[in-house]
């Protein structure tokens, strides 16, 4: 039997959903898409469970969200480009959503979108060695859920979207208000649990109702609209062509990330 791309278990009250695909640093696909909705719907379900922590196997958290597979043309299809976009952003979104208090435990890697899935769960806490960043614009990119500027502020936000940095360390992101703790790798999934485990241990309903009422706060000050509007721009990104984004492709396919970073960064030294 293959390695199931979503591992699920009960710890007690909380429902541990560990992403399972380290050969690619847990690089988000649409079949690990269906299997974390699956591992969701399941545990929102279950009323044993009150709730849930999201965790890497392997070196890292995520290496980010897989925006499919390549087709060889040169332009992307625009309708397949957004159902993709759309797909990605639903999924994010539900870690936000959920009725039931979620905690992400990132360790390696958190970048791209799997950092904006673990900016979306209620709590992050992060190893030591956890390194994060939104590299997208280094690959003429756009962000799919842009939560950054409601949780960090736009100064913060601008520093981690504008320069695509992806070496940050999780000492400057607990100080960006991003990450709420910070601890030895060892400890991490332990200390994720048994934050989990605190939150459990409280009245459901009135831990509900307060998440709920904390993220509507937030939806009042027109964040939803934001984010929507903000995905519409990341669709125009993926799908408009430049000359620069065009080399840039081509660089990348023929020779590799490495070499089409350098030479964009050559053309402004």
């Amino acid at each position: 039997m293959p390695e199931p791309l979503v591992r699920s278990e009960r710890r007690g009250a909380v429902a541990l959903l560990t992403l399972n695909r380290p050969d690619k640093l847990n690089a988000i696909n649409e079949p690990m898409i269906a299997a974390l909705d699956a591992a969701l719907d399941a545990a929102e379900a279950d009323d044993a469970v009150r709730a849930i922590v999201v965790a890497g196997a392997g070196r890292a958290f995520s290496a980010g969200f897989d925006l499919g597979a390549d087709t060889g043309e040169d332009r992307p299809d625009p309708a397949d480009v957004r159902r993709v976009l759309e797909n990605d952003f639903r999924l994010i979104m539900r870690f936000w959503d959920s009725p039931k208090p979620t905690v992400a435990a990132v360790h390696g890697y958190c970048l791209g979108s799997s950092l904006e899935l673990a900016l979306a769960c209620d709590v992050t806490i992060a190893a030591e060695d956890c390194r994060f960043g939104e590299p997208e614009v280094k690959f003429g990119s756009g962000v799919v859920a842009l939560l950054l500027p409601w949780l960090a502020g736009p100064k913060a936000a601008k520093y981690l979207l504008l320069t695509g940095d992806d070496r940050v360390s999780a000492a400057q992101m607990q100080a960006m208000g991003l990450v709420s703790g910070v601890v030895p790798a060892a400890m991490l999934l332990d200390e994720a649990l048994a934050l989990a485990q605190r939150i459990a241990a409280n009245d459901v309903q009135a831990v509900r109702l307060t998440k709920q009422a904390i993220n509507r706060s937030l939806d009042i000050g027109g964040m939803r609209q934001a984010l929507l509007a903000a995905l519409e721009t990341d669709v125009v990104i993926e799908t408009n062509e430049t000359a620069e984004s065009r080399e840039f492709n081509l660089i990348l396919k023929r020779d590799g990330a490495k070499a089409a970073i350098a030479w964009r960064a050559g053309r402004t030294a």
